[in-house]
């Protein structure tokens, strides 16, 4: 298998580049590892001391995140190597100030990997949740850097636990140590004679904790809110929107207020959701010079607000439930202590598996489940505050597996 594997990943490159002459994200792919190589021996020197963490995209970001702020707040003499995989991570979060050189990591290959890790003085090597490329942690092993998986989560389907799987088993044998959610994870690893493992839990916990912790304040937010009972809808899809669209129409009362953070902001499709609405709606985009108290629905068409508008919420719907990937964050409404509305897929997701079931967040079908909860929310106080108070709970609760992570790697014993 591994042998067939890295004739694919050989041939993978050429192929890409072919696909990205028609395709504008695999375009990015490709372009964003033309340099890296050169760029990696301008940005760093021989006795840089470097932690290299490697994201597969954004999600995975926002869980290495906590750890990557903490090591570089404890220990100052090492520089920081982020790497993404996919360009929704690092098209966001290229310009993170968090880390000393953002790049794309080159396909896993072995030339690839043997002159990435030779070219640089790694302290250690952290993959995030998942993507074990074998070539990458076979170099690793090679040159004894130092490898942990952070925030992993495992389950029974992946190939690790396959009768074939054997050649990935071995590449995940030599990572140093696994840093994983939850007991289940650490079982799996056990049964194939992973030892070097341990429950820490998911950093995503304290990075969205953090959150609560700073400056959330938007001003036009605030003034169209003007105190009043808002349900923000998050990453929402045509499927939520419909039904959110449904509610509003014909259910919602004068005195409730929606802000709407669609998934996808092109133009035509903002412009359909807005003509669907019967209610007084205003765009961010057109938003300068209206009187924004006086509108029930605000349309979000722009990125990198949403966590921030969450905390201004008396309750939340959270998008991608209706999808074939499922449900997105619903940890960042949940730590501001909100009652949680989600659709009906989002199984592979632990956090929201919780919080249904522990009464925090409610998951339907269609507009006959949606609007009676909708409604009584909005009509009963008690009812939305002790659900809202079970979110923030469970966040509350899970917390600290970026110290237990921290205090394990022990890296500034070394300075």
């Amino acid at each position: 298998m591994s042998v067939i594997y890295n004739i694919i990943s050989s041939a993978a490159w050429q192929i890409l580049k072919i696909v990205a002459i028609f395709n504008k994200k695999m375009q990015l792919f490709v372009q964003g590892r033309a340099t890296v190589f050169a760029d990696l021996n301008k940005v760093f020197s021989s006795t840089d001391k470097i932690v290299w963490f490697h994201c597969a995209s954004l999600g995975e970001f926002e869980q290495g995140r906590p750890i990557m702020e903490q090591i570089k707040k404890e220990c100052p003499h090492l520089k920081i190597l982020l790497t993404f995989f996919s360009p929704s991570g690092y098209e966001v979060r290229k310009n993170y100030e968090g880390a000393d050189f953002i790049c794309y990591l080159p396909l896993d290959t072995k030339q690839n990997a043997h002159q990435f890790v030779n070219s640089l003085n790694l302290e250690l090597a952290v993959f995030v949740k998942y993507e074990f490329w074998p070539n990458y942690l076979a170099q690793l092993k090679k040159k004894a850097v130092k490898t942990v998986l952070v925030s992993g989560i495992f389950r029974e389907n992946q190939v690790f636990f396959k009768s074939y799987g054997g050649w990935m088993r071995n590449a995940l044998k030599g990572m140093d140590y696994l840093f994983v959610q939850d007991d289940a994870s650490k079982i799996l690893l056990n049964k194939i004679g992973i030892a070097q493992v341990s429950v820490a839990g998911d950093t995503r916990f304290d990075r969205v904790y953090e959150i609560t912790q700073q400056d959330n304040y938007i001003d036009f937010i605030s003034e169209f809110v003007n105190d009043s009972y808002v349900l923000v809808a998050g990453s929402t899809w045509k499927e939520d929107e419909e039904l959110l669209v449904n509610y509003i129409n014909n259910k919602a009362t004068d005195t409730e207020k929606f802000i709407i953070a669609p998934h996808n902001i092109k133009s035509e499709d903002i412009k359909k959701l807005r003509d669907s609405i019967r209610k007084k709606v205003v765009l961010f985009s057109e938003k300068e010079g209206e009187d924004l108290k006086d509108f029930q629905v605000f349309i979000v068409d722009t990125i990198g607000i949403l966590t921030k508008i969450y905390s201004i919420a008396s309750v939340a719907y959270i998008g991608g439930g209706f999808t074939k990937s499922g449900v997105h964050n619903v940890l960042e409404p949940a730590t501001f202590g909100l009652p949680l509305v989600i659709g009906p897929n989002y199984y592979k997701f632990n956090e929201a598996i919780d919080l249904v079931a522990e009464k925090g967040c409610f998951s339907i079908q269609n507009s006959e489940e949606l609007n009676p909860l909708l409604t009584g929310f909005y009509s009963d106080k008690k009812h939305r505050v002790a659900t809202g108070e079970k979110s923030f709970k469970y966040v509350k609760n899970n917390i600290g597996a970026t110290q237990i992570t921290i205090n394990n790697l022990q890296l500034c014993e070394k300075n």
